[in-house]
């Protein structure tokens, strides 16, 4: 067995009614100014204005700052910076999905460190602690609450850069399952999709090991056990439960494991064509996974089982049998077969596939690939 290490560093706090607790993260923090940053949908959905009564009964000075969009920009970033200095606050509150976490992380780099966030791309070039982010996750998807990444769109050079460090962890993360009950199907699939490739890519990464593959195989038991039930019925608590938190396990997993191809090629694919990151990471799925079955070592079977409908015994297993089933989830998640279903067009393919070679997860993916692998990938999955 290879060495291996990982560390805990966050406090998580997982339970129905737990965003009560938010005061009390807040005075152990010293919070006296907060900035709450959020996105339109959910200040129309009175999600917003929920965290807000709990923080002014508390008696703490608090700015809403509500323009995060899908794919956040690098101008985003600034716009939120700018209110964060303007307003004298002292910690972070992200309320949303990945877009909004990952925003505040990259306003606590900016804050403390000054410059843009282009200058913090890659890997651990954050230089010290950022201002403190207190993540309260909407959906049960990105697992931004637990992950040292931050992704960022640069308009720019159509590019989505990531910023990699544990330093930019939130210093919490409040986990409550009512937040997610309310969400639309459409987005309940996305980004319950999402978590489960988290899962799937962090377990057979080739810098997986015995903690990622815990985290990883306890988010596909609970996240293939109700996935197709939160969609359906999004008001199944225990439903939501299980998503909520087998998204977070997913993301300790590949924040420990990184991912693959899938997440490599989804990137450009939201960068260039606008589309949703768990849609585009949904789509790409099947054909990477057979893609990657040469590489198999029997993880495929111990995901099969994970996320197949029914619990019986099965005999004679192939890989194939898993992209049928992924293909299978897909379309009981309302997933587009193709990348051309969601108006991807091949003149970018070659942009697009030298762009996800620049992706360090092309690195950890179980099959190596080269460039015209990746392009033959992206042409199959239009």
């Amino acid at each position: 067995m290879k060495s291996f290490n990982f560390k805990i560093p966050q406090n998580i706090e997982f339970g129905i009614g737990c965003l009560n607790k938010l005061p009390q993260l807040l005075n152990e923090n010293n919070s006296e100014h907060v900035l709450l940053i959020s996105d339109r949908g959910l200040e129309s959905l009175g999600v917003v204005k929920k965290v807000q009564d709990i923080i002014v009964a508390a008696g703490i000075n608090h700015t809403c700052w509500l323009d995060v969009i899908p794919n956040p920009t690098v101008d985003v970033v600034n716009e939120a910076t700018e209110t964060y200095k303007k307003c004298g606050a002292t910690s972070i509150v992200a309320l949303g999905g990945g877009s909004s976490i990952d925003v505040a992380k990259a306003v606590g780099v900016l804050v403390n460190h000054g410059g843009r966030i282009t200058d913090y791309e890659g890997s651990n070039k954050v230089p010290g602690p950022i201002v403190p982010v207190i993540a309260i996750p909407t959906t049960a998807g990105t697992g931004s609450e637990v992950t040292a990444s931050s992704v960022i769109t640069d308009e720019s050079r159509n590019y989505k850069l990531s910023v990699i460090s544990y330093e930019i962890l939130p210093k919490y993360a409040l986990l409550d399952p009512e937040l997610i009950m309310t969400a639309p199907a459409s987005i309940a699939a996305a980004c319950g999709i999402d978590a489960l490739i988290h899962a799937i890519e962090a377990y057979i990464s080739t810098s997986a090991s015995p903690f990622s593959d815990a985290m990883a195989e306890k988010a596909m038991e609970l996240i293939g056990g109700s996935l197709r039930r939160f969609i359906a019925n999004r008001k199944d608590e225990k439903a939501a439960c299980d998503m909520m938190l087998g998204s977070t396990f997913a993301g300790i997993a590949f924040a420990w494991a990184r991912l693959g191809n899938v997440h490599a090629m989804s990137h450009p694919v939201s960068a260039y064509f606008h589309i949703a990151h768990g849609v585009a990471n949904a789509i790409l799925l099947p054909t990477i996974i057979e893609y990657n079955a040469l590489a198999d070592s029997g993880r495929y079977e111990v995901i099969y089982n994970y996320i197949r409908e029914g619990r019986g015994v099965i005999s004679h297993f192939t890989p194939g049998m898993l992209v049928e089933e992924i293909k299978k989830l897909n379309a009981d998640c309302g997933i587009p077969l193709s990348l051309s279903a969601v108006g991807v067009t091949a003149e970018m393919v070659p942009e697009m596939a030298k762009d996800a070679m620049k992706s360090g997860n092309i690195l950890v993916n179980p099959r190596q690939s080269t460039l015209k692998d990746i392009t033959d990938l992206y042409l199959k999955a239009l």
